[in-house]
């Protein structure tokens, strides 16, 4: 069963779910932070089996991000994560690893060194070529920090040949072009780490690997094939394995959104665990997030035990939830909060779970209640109402429409977006499980506010967004015009040609022409942009999304604005040349954002999400969740 315990290297993990390592910016410096142990310690008090703390970089002159922790100023860090997690059954491994050329020389103005002078294609920024004294370097940084790491009392450490890792450069026919004998045994370098630290750990803490299986680059990189042979020579040096995929060209393969299946990794893994044979527990990667296809995954013989990362980061309590029998708060795989490698540096959360991230803010109940009233039922609305009745107020909802999830439920629609309908179900069924008064097709007053003031009740606006009037001219025939909310709710019938306005650069857009696409119309694209769905860059999803939208057949226009929409069509320019063009007949869906619908708005009365300004959804859930966790 998935919430048995595994036992590994004589530890016992109190289940068989990871919290695999990833990148949090909670660092203090190059530390880990008080705010990393409060993150990892909510996950093990949650049942979480084995944590893999965040990679710290074996080698100084490594700085890949620049809160990336470094291993010789972690030991602290590890002890103190090690004692908030040990009395949950929790194994604690400290992630190990070192970047190459894949890591960035920003901060330390230094070259990055790589097998082979391979520029990575995402920064084309050209590596120095390792020497051996390098190499020897490498080993001697594992093996030091394997040496912190015990000294810091760690149950163990993995060690990271991922998809942006210097060890998994050297085993690749991409990235280490070598002559030495580094090039012709590409393992060697592995192999050699691999013997350090077991030199530090001693036979009785885990050593784990963490092996990309498929470069998806056949031609000379890693392949399934490939990985197998690598596995079952290093499975009796290992005690556990877990099976990713990606590399050089493919780094976001790693943790793609919804609009990649999961379990995307289950053929590779079964195979990799069929190549060693019982030598080493293997551990399933790629997008699981649901309990019942982890458990189907071991029951099926595809692992031994399933990392759930960005499940837990949704939702901590996940084991203990599922020991309960009930439904886990679920991760909608968007990458929206919980990528954070950018130059904004902003803290890992979630859309779904305003406290991750920040578990060292949540302040306990305060022990009072009170009734609460909340206008409207979006995730704002619900949320808030959640998190009241959480702390034991008697709270109410009303809902103008005829549902409660608001924008959620209307944006649920299209490839890799019905995950949001499930995150609007959960939030709905946590509040009727807590009491709350959910009322749908309720319209409240000014005087309905008032006699809820004059009441002691604590009043939050939750009550949306109205379209914005378009910025250009629109024909009085209003069946050439539309917003992305109707076309949503209300699709044209039989097929037409469509435009899709896109002047935010946001996922809502992209989102709605693919949709549009898929419903059989003629789907054209518009931005102000250079490219389509610009903001989807720190999502990963940028390239991905412009792939599809070529895929779907759907005509691009770029660095445009809409200059007029009538019956003849669409009239779009260029700002700079005035180059214009016309869409003919096409129906205009305008994403632009709405503006806050606050004409209940007044003193005393908290306003959330749309209804102040335009929100994502998780913009929406924090606020939600703030109101109620601050009054």
């Amino acid at each position: 069963m998935l919430t048995d315990p595994i036992t590994l290297a004589g530890r016992t993990a109190s289940a068989r779910v990871i919290f695999g390592p990833h990148e949090t910016n909670l660092a203090a410096g190059r530390s880990l932070s008080r705010r990393h142990v409060d993150y990892y310690a909510r996950r093990a008090r949650g049942g979480a089996g084995v944590v893999v703390t965040e990679v710290a970089s074996v080698h100084p002159a490594d700085h890949p991000y620049e809160r990336a922790p470094l291993a010789e100023e972690c030991g602290a860090g590890w002890s103190e994560v090690v004692t908030a997690c040990r009395p949950h059954g929790t194994l604690v491994l400290a992630g190990l690893g070192h970047t190459g050329l894949q890591g960035s020389s920003a901060w330390t103005r230094s070259p990055l060194h790589a097998p082979s002078r391979v520029a990575d294609p995402a920064t084309r920024e050209l590596p120095a070529e390792m020497s051996v004294a390098d190499i020897d370097a490498v080993v001697d940084g594992f093996r030091r920090a394997t040496a912190i790491a015990v000294a810091a009392d760690v149950d163990g450490v993995e060690l990271d040949a991922g998809p942006g890792a210097l060890l998994r450069q050297f085993l690749s026919g991409l990235t280490n072009l070598r002559t030495d004998r580094y090039g012709t045994e590409r393992p060697l370098l592995l192999r050699r780490v691999i013997d350090a630290v077991r030199g530090e750990l001693g036979p009785g803490r885990v050593l784990a690997l963490r092996l990309s299986c498929d470069e998806n680059a056949p031609w000379a990189g890693i392949t399934p094939e490939l990985a197998a042979g690598y596995a079952a020579g290093l499975a009796p040096r290992l005690d556990l394995l877990t099976v990713v995929r990606g590399g050089l060209f493919t780094p976001g393969a790693y943790r793609p959104d919804a609009h990649t299946e999961p379990g995307f990794n289950e053929d590779t893994c079964r195979r990799i665990r069929v190549a060693v044979d019982g030598a080493v527990p293997v551990v399933l990667q790629g997008s699981i997030v649901d309990a019942g296809h982890a458990q189907r995954a071991l029951d099926d013989g595809v692992c031994d035990a399933v990392e759930m990362t960005r499940a837990q980061i949704a939702d901590p309590e996940l084991v203990a939830t599922v020991r309960d029998g009930r439904a886990p708060r679920p991760c909608v795989l968007c990458n929206q909060a919980c990528l954070v490698r950018d130059f904004h540096n902003p803290v890992v959360g979630c859309v779904g779970n305003p406290e991750a991230g920040h578990e060292s803010e949540i302040d306990p109940p305060a022990g009072r209640s009170g009734n609460v009233l909340v206008v409207g039922g979006g995730p704002a609305g619900l949320e808030a109402a959640r998190t009241f009745a959480a702390r034991g107020h008697r709270v109410q909802v009303r809902e103008r429409g005829d549902r409660f999830g608001g924008m959620l439920r209307t944006a649920a629609a299209g490839a890799g977006r019905g995950r949001l309908a499930a995150l609007a179900d959960w939030l709905e069924d946590r509040c009727r499980e807590s009491g709350v008064d959910l009322r749908a097709g309720a319209t409240v007053t000014e005087a309905d506010l008032d006699a809820a003031h004059a009441a002691a009740h604590t009043i939050v606006l939750a009550t949306g967004s109205r379209p914005r009037p378009p910025g250009f001219p629109v024909a009085a025939d209003a069946a050439c015009y539309t917003t992305a909310r109707g076309v949503l709710d209300h699709p044209p019938a039989g097929p037409r040609t469509i435009l899709v306005w896109d002047p935010v650069g946001g996922p809502v857009a992209v989102a709605v022409a693919e949709h549009l696409a898929g419903l059989g119309h003629r789907v054209h694209y518009a931005t102000c942009d250079p490219v389509a769905g610009s903001r989807l860059a720190p999502t990963g999803d940028l390239v991905g999304a412009n792939a599809r939208l070529g895929r779907a057949g759907i005509t691009r226009y770029r660095g445009v604005t809409v200059r007029a929409v009538d019956p003849a069509g669409v009239h779009l320019a260029h700002p700079i040349t005035g180059r214009a063009t016309t869409v003919p007949g096409a129906l205009l869906v305008d994403c632009s954002a709405g503006l806050p619908d606050d004409k209940l708005a007044g003193v005393g009365r908290n306003g959330v999400g749309d209804c102040v300004a335009p929100r994502t959804v998780r913009e929406a859930i924090r606020e939600g969740y703030r109101v109620a966790a601050e009054l």
